[in-house]
């Protein structure tokens, strides 16, 4: 079993020795030490911190909701109890709230197995790198000071965010509920017996869709693998022709990834998510986008088309947001499905997502299928190499550089280098001494083949 700490928060699997998994200790522990950074943070003006907590659905959702709940209360800190909710949500009401923080308890795509507390600061937008390593400092010194009975904090319960997050959705300027109305689309939702299967069918029966519900009771008992890829979406692919419906809609437990299948069953893809949403928001709104650098090309060719500029960013949807911000982009996010729309706020949104989709199709007056071959066609193959801990990760990076140094190449995050047709992305495991190779291509066997030239290469150069 295992526990990962990082700058975004804590994740594992539930039960086990603490220390080793997510425990209710390691639960009490983190969510000290978060609290006990926002104490510092304010200092003087410490007194009447509010944070606001959401959970997926998971089994183990309750046990740790309860237990971070009452450590901030422990800590002197009013909690703003959102109970069952989503990421997107938690983000959205931290601002409107006026809190000095939130905590998300989700593993998001992870299995059942899993939970962990995601961060937020003020803005509701994940913590950067130094917030998160003082976190990680002051829990390892356990540097902890609760209040006295006097000064202990509030819980205030409020389960009227995904009702509020839903009208947030709607009065964007882009987002056309009478067009959407009028297109009388039937929709197939996925929500993975999570908080999705609560929030989508409700955004979509408010905007006229007529929702067909699969696996939509949020009871944790995730009826496949939670994260949206092609295999584990057998169920509504197949219910989407059944149905005759305009196309189905993925989220993962917490929905913040996205997920398109097209009418005739086929995936839509969920690099695609992005670059359709982009296309509609760039088609009003001329400007600029940002995806990561293991995201398809294909955004940069539609952000081109509509006179943008295009530029990607490390790995890590606080990297796109920081970007973003920097380059003034109204579009963004990562091409696992994750929608960031800065006039609704910085963080991915699959609701923000199925809202711009709809109006997008809605005014299009095209199939899904259609829409999605009317975009440029690229194809990704992602694999990694297992190195032993003797070998040198970076001497490789930096070998495979040289190379390739007459190329196109982007080292902010491993190592990219762009040809005139195709691409590779070679990023190495902070955890375990491997190396993560994405290729993308116009054709599934280029992707395949330029994937297995590199994994040669690399192997020569590491001598194995």
């Amino acid at each position: 079993m295992t526990l990962i700490k990082s700058i975004s928060g804590i994740r594992g699997t539930i039960g086990g020795k603490v220390g080793d998994n997510l425990t209710p200790v390691d639960a009490v522990k983190f969510a000290s030490a978060y609290g006990t950074w926002l104490k510092n943070t304010k200092g003087q003006d410490a007194k009447n911190l509010k944070v606001v907590v959401g959970r997926d659905a998971r089994i183990s959702g309750p046990m740790i909701h309860n237990l971070v709940v009452n450590t901030l209360v422990g800590l002197g800190i009013d909690v703003i109890d959102l109970g069952l909710s989503t990421t997107p949500t938690v983000e959205v009401a931290v601002p409107l709230e006026s809190a000095d923080g939130g905590i998300i308890l989700t593993a998001s795509h992870n299995p059942k197995q899993w939970n962990a507390l995601k961060l937020l600061n003020d803005k509701g937008e994940f913590l950067n790198g130094v917030e998160g390593e003082k976190i990680l400092a002051i829990a390892e010194a356990e540097a902890f000071e609760f209040s006295d009975v006097d000064n202990l904090g509030e819980v205030i319960e409020n389960d009227a965010y995904m009702d509020i997050h839903i009208d947030e959705v709607l009065n964007l300027s882009l987002v056309d509920v009478e067009a959407v109305k009028a297109a009388k689309f039937k929709v197939v939702v996925d929500g993975v017996n999570s908080s999705g299967g609560v929030i989508i069918p409700k955004l979509l029966e408010v905007m006229g869709v007529e929702v067909v519900k699969l696996y939509c009771e949020p009871n944790g008992h995730f009826p496949h693998n939670p994260e949206p890829l092609k295999e584990h979406l057998t169920d509504i692919c197949e219910l989407v022709v059944e149905e005759k419906a305009d196309f189905g809609i993925v989220v993962d437990p917490d929905v913040d990834r996205l997920a398109f299948i097209s009418d005739d069953g086929e995936m839509f893809g969920e690099e695609y998510t992005l670059v359709a949403v982009a296309d509609y928001v760039l088609s009003k709104t001329p400007g600029n986008a940002v995806s990561n650098m293991s995201s398809s090309r294909a955004l940069r060719d539609v952000t081109l088309a509509h006179c943008g500029s295009y530029e990607a960013s490390a790995v890590g949807e606080v990297n796109v947001v920081e970007l973003m911000k920097k380059n003034n982009a109204v579009i963004g996010g990562e091409g696992n499905g994750g929608i960031i729309y800065p006039e609704s706020h910085y963080g991915r949104d699959s609701l923000v997502g199925v809202a711009l989709f709809l109006t997008h199709l809605a005014n299009k007056k095209m199939s899904v299928s259609a829409l999605r071959a009317s975009y440029p066609e690229y194809y990704m193959s992602k694999n990694k190499i297992e190195l032993t801990p003797q070998i040198d990760v970076d001497a490789i990076l930096i070998a495979m550089t040289e190379k390739y140094k007459n190329e196109d190449i982007t080292t902010i995050d491993g190592v990219k280098i762009d040809f005139a047709n195709e691409w590779v992305h070679l990023r190495k495991s902070n955890t375990e001494p491997i190396i993560r190779i994405y290729t993308e291509a116009p054709l599934q066997s280029q992707a395949d083949a330029l994937a297995l030239r590199i994994i040669d290469e690399i192997k020569a150069i590491a001598g194995i």
